[in-house]
């Protein structure tokens, strides 16, 4: 084969049981260029990346590998990187009791002649994150980090291990916009040196920034290869779901009501510095309305929507009214039971079980509609699951399937679904299209658009801008744990709300 492609991978065909993940793929990446990997959830795009990093061994599919002109057999992910090849998961892969510097050195730590050198790994570790603008303490747990942070933190790992070829997936997805600018520049960076970077993402406007070539995925099958000058984006999306997409956010009216929720001067301390991670937060919520909540990386968005409802680690302080009614929740149990869903930011980890089937992880927050005098009506119970899984358009043959079985897409509406189970007045929406492709993105718009125009209050909190931008009817702009500005339909663009998001404003 040809040593033109730093990698090309010829006629893989990966089965599990009898359905075909990937079927007869050729894909090929040329030395020093950032190749985009784009296709719905389900498509067969991690599939094919776990092929190359060995997660699936060479003996459980069919076709062959190259690297730099010369076929390969990679049996395991330790194989891949000896071959130069890492890969950043979409799901993280820390340690969560471990600090960073012990993540980022696991298994290559520095030696003195008492064991590990300490010194010097905290030292290398904190130049690891200088390069990266992290300015974080290297002896902290990863447990204690945002999800942003995490994120950050694998891909300086990945960077710091080395290679020639760094697989990303959806590496942007935590990530706010002055974060995801350095990213883009250190990959750029990292492209001028050779190194092959393959980037999994449905941020097609990264694509559009970032890539030379992008290869589309469907059904397993691939569609096409582009060179990224030769395409538009209308053409790249109808060429991912099939179908073309007129307007990428539902056109639907909504009529802002009377206050539902009012959260008054609420401050909530940071678990590990003598700070407020939320400084004398004020906000209203109408009943009918979607609301933005903006900001970047660590701007307190998250922290303040989990005190409000009894989840955050740390107490907050301040004043809360539920349609009119001053309140306070000491657990999530409590909000829910007043009406309150919250969809985290997370759905690994904290939005679903994901041993349990799928009905399992629809039910579980409404017992209360299926339990009646310590007795589970299973019947009931299958019907609202399986009138959610018809609304919501999940794919999946059997609601007792596990819900590790179902694509990003389908996880995320699993997570939703669960929480439209309550019936809630109020939903909360933390990154609600993280790591979700246009179809499944541009059906849960129409879901939360629906909510609203029903009577709902939907607050979304959101680091993608076009999407803040493009469902919201007015934006609350957070900055180091205050509100800095408050941004009506028709004031909103990319450009105002980074102003106040990076304190300008």
């Amino acid at each position: 084969m040809s040593n033109e492609y730093v990698v090309e991978m010829k006629d893989i065909t990966k089965k599990f049981g009898g359905l075909v993940a990937v079927d007869h793929v050729n894909f090929k990446v040329k030395p020093g260029e950032i190749h985009a990997l784009c296709g719905e959830n389900g498509a067969g795009k991690s599939t094919l990346m776990n092929v190359l990093t060995g997660k699936f061994p060479a003996n459980s599919y069919r076709g062959e590998i190259f690297l730099g002109g010369s076929k390969v057999k990679i049996g395991s992910p330790k194989d891949a990187g000896k071959e130069k090849i890492t890969i950043v998961h979409q799901e993280l892969e820390l340690i969560p009791e471990l600090s960073i510097a012990e993540n980022i050195f696991l298994g290559n730590q520095p030696a003195s002649a008492f064991g590990v050198d300490w010194k010097k790994m905290y030292v290398e570790a904190k130049d690891i994150l200088s390069k990266f603008s992290l300015d974080l303490n290297v002896k902290t747990k990863i447990k204690f980090l945002s999800v942003g942070q995490q994120q950050l933190v694998e891909i300086a790992k990945a960077v710091y291990l080395g290679g020639n070829v760094l697989i990303l997936d959806e590496p942007t997805a935590p990530l706010t916009g002055r974060e995801i600018n350095f990213l883009m520049d250190m990959l750029e960076s990292l492209k001028k040196t050779g190194i092959s970077i393959i980037y999994i993402t449905h941020r097609l406007d990264e694509v559009f920034k970032l890539a030379d070539r992008v290869s589309v995925m469907r059904d397993g099958r691939m569609i096409n290869t582009f060179n990224i000058r030769d395409i538009t984006v209308d053409e790249l999306v109808a060429a991912m779901v099939g179908r073309k997409m007129e307007n990428m956010y539902p056109q639907m009216e909504t009529k802002a009501g009377e206050v539902t929720l009012e959260i008054s001067d609420y401050s909530a301390p940071h678990p590990l510095y003598d700070i407020n991670i939320v400084d004398g937060v004020s906000m209203k919520f109408r009943a009918g309305e979607i609301v933005g909540i903006s900001g970047l990386l660590g701007a307190g968005r998250t922290e303040l929507m989990q005190a409000v409802i009894g989840a955050y680690q740390m107490k907050g302080k301040g004043t809360i009214r539920l349609n009119g009614k001053t309140v306070k929740f000491d657990s999530p149990a409590a909000a829910i039971r007043a009406g309150i869903g919250y969809v985290t930011e997370d759905r690994k980890t904290t939005g679903l079980i994901l041993r349990q089937s799928i009905r399992f992880n629809i039910s579980m927050a409404s017992l209360s509609r299926i339990i009646k005098n310590g007795v589970l009506y299973p019947g009931k119970e299958r019907a609202i699951v399986n009138g959610l899984k018809e609304d919501l358009r999940i794919k999946t043959e059997n609601i007792e399937n596990a819900v590790s079985s179902l694509s990003g897409g389908n996880q995320q509406k699993v997570v939703l679904a669960k929480w439209l189970a309550i019936n809630p007045s109020i939903l909360i929406l933390d990154e609600p299209t993280r790591g979700v492709d246009v179809g499944a993105r541009y059906e849960i718009y129409t879901i939360i658009k629906e909510l609203a125009a029903k009577g709902n209050t939907i607050i979304m909190i959101s680091s993608d801008l076009p999407e803040v931008i493009g469902m919201s009817d007015r934006v609350y702009v957070m900055y180091e744990g205050k509100v800095r500005g408050e941004l009506s339909k028709e004031e909103l663009s990319e450009d105002s709300i980074m102003r106040y998001a990076t304190g300008i404003a």
